[in-house]
């Protein structure tokens, strides 16, 4: 798909219309003696489209340095305004008839007034990023990787996106994550990429609770003590024994000592409990506190002086926040996804918990009434004690037991993945899909820079020994390069690579920042773009343009102080 046009009105008034060409797509800044380049909106065009593919409607107004301060003359214009943006893609820009996608966003919050259209349907928020890639990438039915990995190549405006080939995405984005979507965009079929993360989360989870469990002792310490704690028990009914007492004193004594051990087991049951309960919260709460709703204002102290200093620190913990919120929503629901069992299950035990004390008490107060002796009290006493232990012990061992047994299962089940996943046949399969990748890559990169720009795939072993495929980019020259023509390089690649491979794929790259890159090799790739069916899309300063390309045949909007973006009266 191609990016056909690009729509800003308000109500009946057009605010500004962009028309999209094939090729090199320019948006200049021309404004004289100009202080900065991202006062006119030249970067907001690249928002705005990234905004109707499912981005945070925040990234429009608020500072892009800061990630916290608002624009308020903006975002109070977008909202008063009831601003609509309407992008719309083709499938060919040289056929009127060609298939188009019409995708209208507007930044009002409500349910009644809020557009999140699709081809003039209007789409819930929680499900407007699942219907834009079933729209736009029909063919894949995987919920991994998401519509929001797969087009991150396409759309570089922020530092990650600008800076890295391949990390394309948060910095807390896993390697699991990675090797799925590229294996997806490689044409590697493998389907359990999303089963893989999800065994991979489960894990973490059961590690996590295991080592709670084990805070104080190991598994063995308890087996031991459990076995102490049994030859005690029975030395002291041995003593009890010896006790000339009446027949119903040794009942009531025997049911009590057996109440007692139940209502301890059973105690300690809810205490394991809870404890999974808390942490299922805890990893619910950790993850929503990464969302982008975060009060970055309690870190304003710690940062503002950091920033004064090290001017990429507040921007890149901002992005990072933005960043993470796009899988947020998802891996709660997976998280949470036991709790209604939990809370029924903690429920159940406490009722049963209070029956329990109750018939203890009422066999205590019999107990009580009978004859008893001093030395008789004291192993009662002691053997409430060695019951209570006993029962904690047993729980804390099945517990263990379990946490266990769903480890060995789950590494079971990513072995089984991991068979097919590093299996000879597979790993051929990664290997000739990266080198038809690779000749387009080393291609475009010799002619574009006289350098060989290649991707290759590592098998790795992490910490936790679980194994994947790492990909990476290098210069098979094994000279520096330069990076911003490597990237430039493996997005045009990918295009022609997906084309040659019947792999769906967005035709559009947008790019920012590209004064940045030397003269020659824009207009390297003003040129190849051109000769290509490839559209390539560029913010850049007007007095930063090479004469070659300096011309109105590729500018699709030219924004100045005098005639800025959204034109604001202010």
């Amino acid at each position: 798909m191609f990016i056909k046009s690009l729509t800003i009105t308000s109500g009946a008034k057009v605010i500004r219309e962009i028309e999209f060409h094939k090729g090199l797509n320019l948006i200049v800044d021309e404004s004289e003696n100009q202080i900065t380049g991202n006062s006119v909106g030249k970067t907001t065009v690249l928002k705005l489209v990234d905004f109707c593919l499912g981005a945070d409607k925040k990234n429009i107004y608020v500072d892009p340095e800061t990630k916290r301060d608002e624009y308020k003359l903006v975002k109070d214009f977008l909202i008063e305004n009831k601003v609509l943006i309407t992008l719309t893609l083709t499938s060919d820009l040289d056929n009127h008839e060609a298939n188009e996608i019409v995708i209208e966003r507007n930044f009002l919050s409500s349910v009644k007034e809020g557009i999140r259209r699709i081809n003039g349907q209007q789409i819930l928020a929680e499900n407007f990023e699942m219907e834009l890639g079933k729209t736009l990438f029909p063919d894949h039915l995987e919920d991994k990787p998401s519509f929001r990995q797969i087009i991150s190549h396409n759309i570089r405006y922020k530092d990650e996106n600008i800076n890295n080939t391949l990390k394309t995405l948060d910095k807390y984005t896993s390697d699991a994550e990675y090797e799925t979507l590229y294996l997806f965009l490689f044409g590697c079929e493998f389907t359990k990429g999303n089963s893989k993360q999800e065994i991979l989360i489960k894990l973490k989870q059961e590690d996590t609770y295991k080592n709670r469990l084990e805070k104080n002792q190991t598994k063995t310490a308890y087996e031991t003590a459990l076995s102490l704690i049994n030859n005690d028990i029975e030395e002291l009914n041995k003593k009890k024994s010896s006790f000339n007492l009446n027949e119903n004193f040794e009942k009531d004594l025997d049911k009590l000592n057996q109440i007692k051990y139940e209502v301890n087991k059973l105690s300690s049951s809810i205490g394991k409990l809870n404890i999974r309960r808390n942490l299922i919260k805890e990893t619910e709460a950790e993850l929503k506190s990464s969302k982008s709703d975060i009060d970055l204002r309690q870190l304003e102290i710690i940062y503002e002086q950091a920033t004064t200093k090290v001017k990429t620190i507040q921007k890149s913990f901002s992005d990072l926040v933005f960043f993470h919120n796009t899988m947020i929503e998802e891996k709660v629901k997976y998280i949470t996804k036991e709790l209604p069992a939990l809370e029924k299950s903690l429920a159940e035990n406490n009722n049963f918990l209070k029956r329990l004390l109750e018939e203890e008490k009422k066999v205590a107060s019999a107990i009580s009434k009978s004859d008893s002796f001093e030395e008789l009290e004291k192993v009662i006493v002691e053997l409430t004690e060695k019951h209570r232990k006993k029962g904690e012990f047993e729980n804390i061992i099945q517990q263990l037991n379990e946490v266990d047994s769903n480890i060995k299962e789950f590494n079971k089940q990513l072995s089984e993945i991991d068979n097919e996943l590093f299996s000879d046949s597979f790993e051929q399969i990664v290997k000739t899909q990266l080198n038809k990748f690779n000749k387009h890559f080393a291609s475009i990169s010799s002619k574009l820079y006289g350098e060989q720009y290649a991707i290759k795939p590592d098998i790795i072993t992490n910490k936790k020994g679980q194994r994947l495929y790492k990909f990476s980019s290098f210069n098979a020259n094994m000279s520096s390069g330069k990076k911003q023509g490597e990237i430039s390089c493996f997005d045009m690649a990918y295009t022609l690579f997906a084309d040659d491979e019947n792999i769906p794929c967005l035709h559009f790259l947008l790019n920012d920042k590209k004064e940045l890159m030397d003269d020659k090799q824009l207009v390297k790739i003003s040129d190849f773009v051109n000769r290509n069916n490839i559209q390539f899309v560029a913010s850049i300063l007007k007095d930063k343009l090479p004469e070659e390309i300096n011309k109105e045949e590729y500018f699709v909007v030219k924004l100045s102080q005098n005639d800025k973006l959204f034109r604001i009266k202010e």
